[in-house]
């Protein structure tokens, strides 16, 4: 045993005392380390995302996707790259329960050739709102209470009201895939639309699914509440222990591919990450496959410290005009840097294998060479950091224009189109699940909130409505 700087400690129990009973001396530089290094073991939390379990892998292509992008790591099939996944509930805190009723977070990193590239989805394939500015506030209502520090239905289903295009994500979440049965078991999705470029500069955009290879299982609502009071850690420990007994779980990706004149063709708004791109009209395309096969050997320094960034693009892969995946582009960058620091990149698990070359230097916790001798700066004639001008960056062709504003999107019936879709797409039995789950819910709301779901509710489907009103006259017949 030894110091946190190498030397050696004779005995790590005693301190270093004035007689046996006398006072401890500042000098004892062990103990005054350890409990200093202790104060500070822990880096802010997430803000969402903050309950996740991780694992190592890789990612395999199956399909020639090569005329769609110049990404080398989907350029033959074949070809493997190693990645790293998280998966999450998405607003509890750190020490919360995995089976809340909640979306989960689905996040890959994939180490490749040309750096790393981050896939940072959730398990619906759409979201709660589609405006920037949103995203705070989509969140605030669903954490804890300002005054009681209690989570607050109607905080949670006041905002919603107020933006009913939230309720085609509520629908899905609000159903038993709202508590799917551990991270295996659970299809994972871009959410947004991204942007495919191919050797030739020639765009397609982009919906990913990652489609799990060990088949759908969700959690009626009564049994996700006795896993949580049984074992808050139920799909951490089932991700664990099938890796841990080599019953290795993937995942096949498919594209939704569209072309730049079908995706602004498209009777929905592709660009809206609160609508769904019809499997009829675009069918998916098998790409590839990512097995799990190795648990990290440190939950915080793998897990914990991984920093899942939309920003963190390849060549061939591009954002597409979505305002939220516009916004994610800097906000969650910007939050790693706040959680981790500046140099989070050089964490092992977020370096990528190819070593970065930029003009970038210092910082706090900078544990690298700091890239020893070599200029900081461009251009330069001393044989520093240059960009590589063979590299294709964006497509052919590309023209963006339009005035300055600020213009709102506010609810249309197109908004209620797929949530009823969606209704009318369930079982009777997943229908009585998702009136139960809602209506509870809903239940615990002060009256003139209750209105307020009812009418969206009838928005999207009258017999809905009515089959929730059932439940909540129950409870207060002068609804």
């Amino acid at each position: 045993m030894t110091t946190s700087f190498g030397a050696p400690i004779t005995d790590d129990i005693p301190p270093l005392t004035v007689g046996e009973r006398g006072p401890i001396l500042l000098q004892d530089f062990h103990l005054i380390d350890k409990l200093a290094h202790f104060d500070r073991e822990r880096v802010p939390e997430r803000v969402v995302h903050a309950k996740g379990a991780g694992a190592h892998g890789y990612f395999e292509v199956t399909k020639d996707v090569s005329h769609l992008t110049s990404a080398k790591f989907l350029s033959q099939v074949g070809k493997r790259t190693p990645m790293f996944a998280r998966f999450s509930t998405v607003i509890p805190e750190s020490g919360s329960a995995d089976t809340v009723r909640n979306p989960r977070g689905f996040a890959l990193k994939f180490y490749t050739e040309e750096g790393n590239f981050d896939m940072v989805g959730n398990n619906t394939p759409v979201f709660f709102d589609n405006v920037l500015a949103s995203f705070v506030d989509i969140i605030h209502p669903q954490k804890r209470d300002p005054r009681t520090h209690m989570f607050n239905p109607d905080m949670f289903w006041d905002r919603f009201t107020l933006r009913p295009v939230s309720f085609h994500q509520l629908l899905i979440q609000f159903s038993n895939r709202g508590t799917p049965d551990g991270y295996r078991h659970m299809h994972g999705f871009s959410s947004h639309t991204y942007k495919l470029i191919n050797s030739e500069g020639v765009p397609h955009y982009v919906k990913w699914h990652f489609r799990t290879d060990q088949g759908i299982k969700n959690l009626k609502a009564e049994e996700a509440v006795k896993w949580a009071g049984k074992d808050p850690d139920y799909a951490t420990r089932d991700l664990f222990n099938a890796i841990e007994r080599g019953d290795y779980p993937s995942w096949t990706l498919y594209f939704q591919v569209l072309t730049e004149e079908e995706a602004y063709n498209y009777k929905y708004d592709v660009f809206d990450v609160t609508k769904v791109i019809s499997k009829k009209d675009f069918p998916l395309q098998e790409v590839g496959r990512f097995v799990l096969n190795r648990n990290p050997e440190n939950y915080f320094a793998e897990v914990e410290q991984a920093a899942f960034a939309p920003a963190h693009m390849v060549p061939g892969i591009a954002p597409s005009p979505d305002p939220l995946l516009q916004g994610r582009l800097f906000s969650y960058t910007d939050a790693h840097l706040h959680r981790l620091g500046p140099n989070y990149n050089l964490l092992p698990i977020n370096s990528p294998i190819k070593p970065a070359n930029n003009t970038m230097r210092d910082g706090a916790m900078q544990f690298s060479d700091n890239y020893g001798r070599k200029t900081n700066y461009y251009p330069n004639s001393f044989g520093g950091p240059h960009p590589n001008r063979s590299i294709f960056e964006g497509e052919k062709d590309w023209f963006v224009s339009g005035k300055v504003g600020r213009y709102r999107k506010d609810a249309s019936e197109k908004d209620y189109e797929q949530p009823r879709a969606l209704y009318r797409l369930l079982d009777k039995t997943e229908q009585q699940d998702l009136v139960d789950n809602l209506a509870k819910d809903v239940s615990l709301t002060q009256p003139f909130i209750q209105k307020r779901v009812l009418e969206v509710l009838g928005r999207i489907d009258d017999e809905f409505r009515s089959r929730v009103e059932a439940f909540l006259r129950k409870e207060n017949p002068d609804l």
